[in-house]
């Protein structure tokens, strides 16, 4: 339903969102800090210094300095966006949240994996993204605002370079880059008209006054996280939804009738209209999903095995299989060379490749092409592909010639951070500031927070 949109920056850090709630109940709350005309309330420190002891995460400095600090500076970023009229939109709000949603499903292996690992339903953890995400974009578009444009030549580089103690020089980690040939499993044209059936039956239901959409949905919809919501999406713009369903949900305008029978890339659907403000319309769906047969997966790793071969024989290259035969849509036209989503290129550090992927990849040498393999995409479907080893690049200490792309990257991030801290440090003078005093003795940053 929703269309996947990859923004190379969105993976520099991961959320910050309240996994930790039980931790808060326990907290007697009260206010610590006042930023403007904003609080910071106790337990919102503590909120995230549970949310970090939970992932690992090492807080450098006192957790209790360090946190309040970090949501102070952002208050800064927010108020100064109030007062610019600085703002990010629904739509950029929802394709983050999907984005990442779709992230941690291809890295943690699955949808209810994700949910054990955030100890929340996945309808839950969408909705304490949303605010945090919209927060996040915001504080990015003002920094973009205050930092301007900068840009950095290769004399700063080599420069910035030739000032690097031995110890100082950044270690640039593992990289490879990989190429696939996909194949799609089918399912049968028996098990598709019976999935078309029962949607025919699910209208017939709601049109007879015997069901209600809602109901419905709620119990036989594969879309879990809708379903919870009674099939509800929420109020959508065209360009957040895929094109098949977009074109068949903004056509609607009777909420008593069920759509026709959708096809998208995620199954087939039946679309209910709850309601339309101008650009934007909320629906009710369900989805189901045709199953697989097992029969179809292994004709489709044979036939993968089978081009490995023809590969392996000379019968034509990697590349001219991937243009002619893979079904990848986003790197058959690229030699079937994968694009990494964070960086916007095709180098991958491991842990940034789906894990499936990455398996396959780890004990290969350069030029090796694997068996064929069935992976869970992040649409959870079942995608069958041969994977190549284009090339690996083994950690190393940085170097201009080798590295320059990712030096460049550092002197210009220097740049930025000078920028910021200079922002901070001259707002702090013009704000309002009120630091309980058992939460100031504190060793901070930006030490202006604490007025003479």
């Amino acid at each position: 339903m929703f269309k996947f949109i990859r923004k190379p920056f969105f993976l520099l850090q991961l959320l910050m969102f309240a996994l930790a709630t039980n931790a808060q109940d326990n907290v007697i709350d009260e206010v610590i800090w006042v930023v403007g005309d904003q609080a910071i309330l106790k337990s919102e420190v503590e909120e995230q210094r549970m949310e970090a002891l939970y992932r690992g995460e090492k807080i450098e400095g006192d957790p209790y300095c360090v946190i309040p600090e970090n949501i102070a500076v952002q208050k800064l970023f927010l108020n100064q966006a109030k007062i610019d009229s600085v703002d990010v939109t629904d739509a950029e709000v929802t394709q983050q949240v999907d984005a990442r949603i779709d992230y941690f499903i291809s890295q943690i292996g699955s949808k209810e994996k994700m949910e054990e690992y955030f100890r929340k339903p996945g309808v839950k953890i969408r909705e304490s993204m949303r605010d945090i995400v919209r927060d996040q974009l915001t504080v990015q578009a003002m920094q973009r605002k205050i930092i301007g444009e900068i840009k950095i030549t290769p004399v700063e580089v080599r420069k910035y370079y030739s000032k690097l103690s031995s110890d100082s020089i950044p270690f640039i980690p593992t990289q490879v880059e990989v190429q696939v040939i996909t194949n799609e499993p089918k399912a049968t044209f028996q098990e598709i008209d019976a999935v078309k059936a029962r949607l025919r039956e699910f209208t017939d239901r709601v049109n007879n006054g015997e069901a209600e959409f809602s109901t419905l949905a709620r119990l036989y919809s594969e879309d879990t996280e809708s379903a919870s919501r009674g099939g509800e999406l929420g109020f959508m713009g065209k360009a957040q939804l895929v094109s098949e369903f977009a074109n068949v949900a903004f056509s609607l305008s009777d909420p008593k009738k069920v759509s026709q029978i959708v096809e998208t890339e995620y199954g087939f659907h039946i679309i209910q209209l709850i309601e339309r403000r101008g650009d934007r319309v909320n629906v009710r769906h369900i989805l189901l999903k045709p199953k697989i047969e097992s029969k179809a997966i292994t004709s489709a790793l044979n036939k993968l095995d089978s081009i490995a071969g023809d590969i392996k024989n000379g019968k034509f290259t990697f590349e001219e299989a991937a243009l002619y035969l893979s079904q990848d849509k986003e790197s058959r036209n690229n030699n079937g060379l994968m694009a990494n989503p964070e960086t916007g290129t095709s180098r991958f550090e491991m842990q940034q490749l789906p894990q499936e992927i990455a398996k396959v990849v780890d004990t290969m040498k350069p030029g090796d092409i694997s068996n064929a393999v069935a992976i869970t995409d992040r649409k959870q479907k079942t995608i069958c592909m041969l994977v190549k080893l284009k090339a690996r690049y083994p950690g190393h200490k940085a170097n201009v010639a080798a590295d320059y792309q990712e030096l460049r990257d550092i002197v210009r991030s220097a740049k930025m951070q000078d920028v910021i801290d200079n922002w901070i440090r001259e707002k702090q003078k013009t704000t309002y500031v009120r630091i309980d005093p058992s939460w100031s003795n504190c060793d901070f940053k930006y030490p202006g927070w604490l007025k003479q």
